[in-house]
């Protein structure tokens, strides 16, 4: 473990506050036997509420942004558009929905230690996927497997 990491490690045994403090590219120089210990997981739930907080946010300024829209168009066109657009908003919203959903799934697998392991084959979904997708459970190899079944069964 590099001197900067075991600083902060220590630092952040005395002060749970700091837990959340710990920046990628320390998480990544890490070594494997901290996978998802306590420094990593406040890291992660910071990382997640952050992401809840965002979603929230989004969500509040398109329900802002179609109650302003009630203009009534004469042309055909232009209602179509407004309604396309509606439309796309709406899509939009849904996957914020199941983006929040996961999200509040991430947060209760740290609360239950689950967090960082595939709920499918229990291995270590791995620090990198964790950043790039902090709201997933499953491995790369085990989403593949899952929209391979998805295309082949549609389920």
């Amino acid at each position: 473990m590099n001197a900067a990491v075991l600083d902060h490690v220590v630092k952040a045994k005395d002060s749970p506050r700091s837990l959340s403090k710990l920046t990628e590219q320390q998480l990544r120089a890490m070594p494997e036997s901290d996978y998802m210990s306590d420094v990593q997981l406040a890291f992660f739930r910071t990382k997640l509420e952050i992401l809840r907080a965002e979603v929230l946010a989004h969500a509040q300024q398109t329900v802002d942004e179609l109650r302003e829209e009630v203009t009534v168009f004469a042309d055909p066109a232009d209602r179509a558009t407004v309604e396309e657009e509606h439309n796309l908003e709406q899509r939009t919203r849904e996957h914020g929905r199941k983006l929040l959903k996961m999200v509040a799934q991430a947060l209760a697998r740290i609360d239950s230690g689950d967090y960082g392991w595939c709920e499918e084959t229990g291995d270590p979904i791995g620090i990198a996927r964790l950043l790039a997708r902090p709201a997933t459970s499953l491995t790369v190899e085990a989403q593949q497997r899952r929209e391979v079944r998805e295309r082949m069964f549609g389920a």
